[in-house]
């Protein structure tokens, strides 16, 4: 069983391309690549500061979050159109605001104790011209590789993330099945749904966590 603390850090790796600002004209490996080349290259200037000051790592986070994800797109997914369609403008983007912030405080301190262990960026496997997924190999420190693939789509020719599996976990369906969870045990009540959803991401690690292992072998 992957212990907690490497669970959190696979989903926080995952959310590596929330972290960049994409350059026009680059190719999907080139997005997750540069991502995580630039995130750890931040991580390990910054790490003492960061493990003082966890709020200021969190903060920090935040304020790097650009325009390499499909924020609308991942947000209307977890809802799914029975619910997005019935959100006002402001309730989307309260919803995008909250689930990137409790993500981010979830397993930010997981990031904290990742050592360069290793990983490794697969070519880019195209699903269509406008479709592709990127595979990345995260080497644990008991040497076990731990995979991970990104679903991209491209968005006015840039790539964006749209989904990400993680070890083997979706984590689209699994924050899908939590939102419409929360909806039936809040009586469908949206705005009650998205200002608890900290508590919603903290349900769903638990369900990543108690995932037996995948590793690549």
């Amino acid at each position: 069983m992957i212990s907690i603390l490497r669970r959190g850090l696979l989903v926080l790796l995952a959310a590596f391309p929330l972290l960049a600002l994409a350059a026009p004209g680059q190719s999907a490996r080139d997005v997750i690549q540069g991502t995580t080349t630039q995130l750890l290259s931040d991580l390990k200037a910054n790490k003492e500061q960061y493990k003082a000051n966890p709020e200021a790592f969190y903060s920090a986070l935040n304020s790097n979050l650009g325009p390499v994800v499909d924020a609308d797109g991942i947000s209307k997914s977890i809802m799914t159109v029975k619910y997005s369609r019935k959100a006002t403008p402001a309730q989307m983007q309260r919803f995008q605001e909250n689930f990137k912030r409790s993500l981010m405080q979830f397993y930010g301190n997981a990031l904290l104790e990742y050592n360069n262990q290793g990983i490794t960026v697969d070519p880019a496997k195209a699903e269509g011209d406008d479709r592709t997924s990127v595979g990345m190999k995260i080497t644990g420190t008991n040497g076990a590789v731990y995979p991970v693939q990104y679903t991209m789509v491209k968005l006015d020719g840039e790539w964006k993330v749209r989904n990400v599996i993680v070890n083997g976990i979706n984590i689209g369906k699994l924050f899908r099945d939590q939102f419409q969870d929360a909806m039936q045990r809040n009586g469908n009540n949206l705005d009650k749904t998205i200002d608890g959803w900290a508590g919603e991401v903290a349900k769903a690690k638990e369900a990543a966590d108690s995932s037996p292992d995948k590793e690549v072998k």
